[in-house]
């Protein structure tokens, strides 16, 4: 069964039965699971990668629906997060593949084990804090990494091989500000970019997989779904000036991203990170069920009140929080972090 189901790809010159048995044996981190996330994910798990891990630190909802390939109607109206739905999805695609979702925050203080043992990192987020701290543990840790990105009908992807082609860093050497740059929540964005660039990346991917790096296409290829336009961007080695792959300083890896608030970007939402506990932490399977019991006796909660053995959600007033077994919190509703810290501190606590 399993020779049937990728004769078609093991045909394909560019790959053959020795490129498919390595893509068979490879391990890939896909860091988000929404637009960019989903198609890569479907497009992996089909091509029969031997284990896929993937981080998502949010939930699904109806608005996703018009470009997020992995998910239905029934998965917003649950509100479950992405990578228990995404895992629930790609198990009934390819049982053959080994599945890890993590429903969780990427951030300096997990990153190293997030990344651990992966042969290949691609990348589907949506901000590029996320992007400088994957393209500081691709350059720190030796791992090839993928950069992809989509807006309105535009996108891009960057495929970097630490130490053999420039980095992020080499290109941008700062993080932007805030706003520099449109999102899919101030443009919008269309499903046929989404398919085009994931198309792209998964395609670097492949090569990389396969073991045929000499078919990688270097430099930033640009492409414009509704313009029908595209052109390579020249990028080359890594640049003597870089940060990164010259002086070595990986300022994204520092810190342990505990008790952060983070605004996030075009969502009316702030992510709130548990602080570390004193006493000892609280074990994720017994989180959600403790404090559900707490929140029940509270009037004002309890008709709201939603618990899955995934997240638990209840509305205050115009807010809306959604808690994860981790502790991690996002409350819908607001962008001003002091007031998500407050509203975490007094129904959750530290």
């Amino acid at each position: 069964m399993t020779d049937d189901r990728y004769s078609r790809q093991a045909l394909f010159s560019g790959i053959g039965a020795d490129g498919q048995a390595r893509i068979g044996q490879r391990r890939v981190l896909v860091v988000g699971a929404g637009a960019l996330g989903s198609a890569a994910l479907d497009m992996l798990a089909r091509a029969g990668v031997g284990r896929i891990r993937f981080v998502d630190r949010d939930t699904v909802e109806l608005s996703n629906l018009q470009r997020q390939c992995l998910y239905d109607e029934a998965d917003a109206l649950e509100g479950a997060p992405k990578a228990e739905c995404a895992r629930r999805r790609l198990a009934a695609v390819n049982r053959d593949v080994g599945l890890e979702p993590l429903a969780l925050d990427l951030h300096a203080g997990n990153v190293r084990a997030v990344t651990e043992g992966v042969d290949l990192i691609l990348d589907a987020t949506d901000n590029f804090e996320t992007r400088y701290l994957l393209n500081d543990a691709s350059v720190a840790f030796g791992i090839p990494w993928i950069y992809a990105a989509v807006v309105g009908s535009y996108g891009m992807t960057f495929t970097i091989l630490p130490g053999r082609t420039g980095c992020l860093r080499c290109v941008i050497p700062d993080l932007p500000p805030p706003g520099s740059s449109p999102t899919c929540d101030t443009a919008g964005v269309i499903a046929p970019a989404v398919a085009a660039v994931s198309a792209y990346a998964v395609a670097e991917a492949l090569k990389i997989l396969a073991g045929k790096e000499d078919a990688l296409q270097p430099g930033i290829w640009h492409l414009d779904v509704w313009e029908r336009s595209g052109y390579r961007m020249e990028v080359g080695s890594p640049d003597p000036g870089c940060p990164a792959c010259a002086r070595q300083e990986f300022p994204f890896l520092a810190g342990d991203g505990a008790g952060a608030a983070l605004t996030l970007c075009g969502r009316n939402a702030v992510q709130v990170r548990p602080a570390p506990s004193r006493n000892g932490s609280e074990a994720p399977e017994a989180l959600l069920p403790s404090l559900a019991a707490r929140l029940r006796r509270l009037p004002e909660i309890r008709g709201s009140l939603r618990v899955t053995p995934h997240i638990l959600q209840f509305e205050t007033g115009d807010r809306r929080l959604v808690v994860f077994p981790d502790g991690r919190t996002i409350v819908h509703g607001g962008s001003d972090p002091a007031e998500a810290r407050s509203l975490v501190a007094r129904y959750i606590g530290a």
